[in-house]
């Protein structure tokens, strides 16, 4: 049996990440999270601000998790570079996730977002641990007919036309 390598031990710990939150598994979370005192772990979910301090961050998932009644996460472009006792993972999260029903037993409706994340992660005795998470949202890009759409189209538009 081959042993796994560093970047596949990472590349593991990430993919572990994103099933906890798929699984509203707030136990495999924490233990997924680095539990140091001296080391202080960070997050920033899409359009939050920084969370510091390890209860913070795993209240945030454990809200998120609470509130969310179907999530799925597809990642792509996932890149690991390590040095040393430290890696980083960066990844685009495609989201497929369920706002809760507005009638009890109906579902949400489902609803898509890209995130493109970084996530941190420090080598410990029990492994790679999470040691920060930043996630932010993609906008969507405008299609050429709405940026024709925004160009000045005549004198009036045209703030060098304006001028004497």
């Amino acid at each position: 049996m081959t042993s796994l390598t560093d970047s596949e031990r990472v590349a593991l710990a990430n993919t572990a990440l994103y099933e906890a939150m798929e699984q509203g598994d707030h136990g495999a979370m924490s233990r997924l999270w680095l539990d140091d005192p001296d080391t202080e772990v960070s997050c920033v979910h899409p359009g939050w601000p920084v969370l510091r301090g390890r209860s913070e961050v795993l209240r945030s998932y454990a809200l998120i998790m609470a509130n969310t009644d179907y999530i799925q996460f597809f990642l792509t472009d996932v890149e690991v570079s390590i040095m040393s006792d430290t890696a980083m993972v960066t990844c685009t999260e495609n989201i497929l996730s369920g706002a809760p029903a507005e009638e009890e037993g109906q579902l949400g409706p489902l609803v898509g977002q890209l995130v493109v994340a970084t996530n941190a992660f420090r080598r410990t005795e029990d492994g790679w641990k999470v040691w920060a998470h930043h996630g932010s949202p993609v906008l969507a890009e405008q299609d050429d007919a709405a940026d024709a759409a925004a160009e000045p189209e005549g004198p009036d538009d045209d703030p060098d036309q304006l001028l004497p």
